[in-house]
């Protein structure tokens, strides 16, 4: 592991807004602000909005700035990746944005029932061989339910064609009340403040003449969640790396090695 990663893992600790839960001790103690996030983290009754697979947390920040009447919470399992935006929220003062490292298969055990708001997850990997990877899969969408208010909202942002086809897919399928869908973002005329933020790796691939696919929905079901049963196609290109980054083995769940 280089000295840089080295010194991020180290600043990460001293960060104030960064959370480092190592599944070994999240089994034995829990998690103390479960439930407790409003009151004893942001001292507040507002809103918690949670950025899945934040990476460098540029999502996460940028909404923070642009709604101050609400909490975020960026989510990753790579810590020298969410160095950036944890450092960045600290030097400039930013009390309503917070950074939790954990696998987002553990996420049930950090927020208590009905305690978020909305999930927004944002240009993860498809995962076009494994569906119980896929972040929007029903694997996934059961664990959101845990945790998110009646009626939450949804966000899925993407540049994969064959994520996106999943995720329609799977919206149509259970009979999700969607707000918005679309296949070419920023070619809709739905793109607002909040939806313009612009991840590193998705102004590369808009640079790429690349379209970015938005879904917006409200998960709400008492019923049996249904895979769809269709064939897709694999994406034609590669995406960008996002690189890879050593993660302390201290944080891994065995059971999803």
């Amino acid at each position: 592991m280089g000295k840089n990663k080295l010194k991020k893992f180290s600043d990460m600790d001293t960060f104030p807004n960064v959370f480092q839960y190592p599944f070994s001790v999240l089994q034995t103690s829990g998690f103390p602000l479960k439930g407790k996030w409003n009151e004893e983290f942001f001292h507040n009754d507002r809103p918690i909005i949670l950025e899945l697979g934040c990476g460098k947390g540029e999502y996460a920040v940028g909404m923070a700035r642009r709604f101050p009447e609400c909490n975020f919470i960026g989510v990753d399992i790579k810590g020298a990746r969410m160095w950036t935006g944890a450092k960045q929220s600290v030097e400039d003062g930013m009390k309503n944005v917070a950074f939790l490292r954990t696998n987002i298969e553990l996420i049930a055990s950090f927020f208590a029932p009905g305690e978020v708001s909305e999930i927004w997850i944002t240009f993860p990997d498809p995962q076009m061989k494994k569906v119980n990877k896929r972040l929007t899969s029903t694997r996934f969408l059961k664990l959101y339910k845990e945790i998110l208010k009646p009626n939450g909202l949804i966000h899925l942002k993407t540049d994969s064609p064959f994520l996106y086809a999943y995720t329609d897919a799977m919206v149509k399928e259970n009979q999700f009340n969607v707000e918005v869908n679309t296949d070419d973002l920023y070619h809709s005329g739905l793109a607002d403040d909040i939806l313009e933020i612009r991840t590193f790796y998705e102004q590369q691939w808009l640079a790429r003449g690349l379209s970015i696919k938005y879904i917006k929905w409200h998960l709400d079901f008492d019923r049996e969640l249904v895979e769809p049963d269709i064939d897709l196609e694999f994406d034609t290109y590669r995406s960008f790396s996002r690189g890879y980054l050593e993660t302390d083995p201290q944080f891994i769940n065995k059971n999803d090695k």
